[in-house]
């Protein structure tokens, strides 16, 4: 078994404000914890993997804030206290202050990490 708190968690995104600490703690699962700070929209980072979105899914915790989720089929609204799932083909855009954790699919995540980290240059 593997266990790690969020400041034993390295940061592997960092910048305006945005915090990604991400470690693999399974096989093939990943944890990230997430600050996002209010305004920020994910879809500039996101831009030019399919659909625009993240393809990625993702089970969490929102500690704190509300996030707006965009999605193919629409908007939805997440706030502090919900357990969510996220399915692949999102663009989270934080509404308040937010944070979070989340665990993913390692592989899938990593893909996406990487495509951010490029965007970001």
């Amino acid at each position: 078994m593997t266990a790690t708190t969020r400041d034993e968690t390295p940061v592997a995104l960092e910048g305006d404000g945005v915090e990604l600490r991400v470690k693999e703690v399974g096989g093939d699962m990943t944890v990230a914890f997430a600050r996002l700070p209010k305004g920020t929209d994910m879809s500039p980072a996101v831009k030019g993997l399919p659909g625009d979105m993240c393809q990625c899914p993702h089970w969490g915790y929102l500690f704190s804030g509300r996030l707006k989720m965009r999605t193919a089929s629409g908007d939805e609204i997440y706030e502090a206290g919900q357990a969510f799932y996220w399915p692949a083909g999102h663009v989270p855009e934080a509404l308040e202050d937010c944070e979070y954790v989340d665990f993913s699919p390692t592989k899938e995540f990593s893909e996406v990490i990487d495509h951010v980290k490029a965007q970001m240059g």
